[in-house]
């Protein structure tokens, strides 16, 4: 399970979870000045008095140019280094490769103006 421990800048200390990501807390978002993007038990890391936000679908940018692709509720996620370069994924993330009882690749600008 993903999750955002949010501190005033100091790394979080706990067991039961493991740091994936760093980034600056967004502007708008109260509660600390860093957040740490971790894998592990939620409620856990809750009851060792962290700053602890769950995650929800999404793209959570990081200082960079990359982030953290989340799906499933916190349950599957990506820590990519650029939105479109996967460096790390969750180990239930389902990953699925094309065979060859897939459809044909359709040339959509050929299939809709015929050119």
């Amino acid at each position: 399970m993903m999750f955002i421990v949010r501190t005033s800048g100091e790394t979080p200390a706990g067991c039961g979870f493991e740091i994936k990501q760093t980034r600056a807390t967004p502007a708008l978002a109260t509660g600390g000045t860093r957040d740490f993007f971790c894998e592990g038990d939620l409620d856990a890391a809750r009851g060792q008095d962290l700053n602890v936000v769950p995650v929800h679908d999404g793209w959570y940018a990081d200082d960079t140019g990359g982030g953290v692709a989340v799906w499933g509720q916190g349950q599957f996620w990506e820590v990519r280094d650029t939105p479109f370069h996967v460096v790390e994924t969750s180990a239930g993330a389902p990953i699925r490769l094309p065979d060859e009882s897939d459809a044909p690749l359709v040339e959509v600008r050929n299939a809709i103006f015929g050119v």
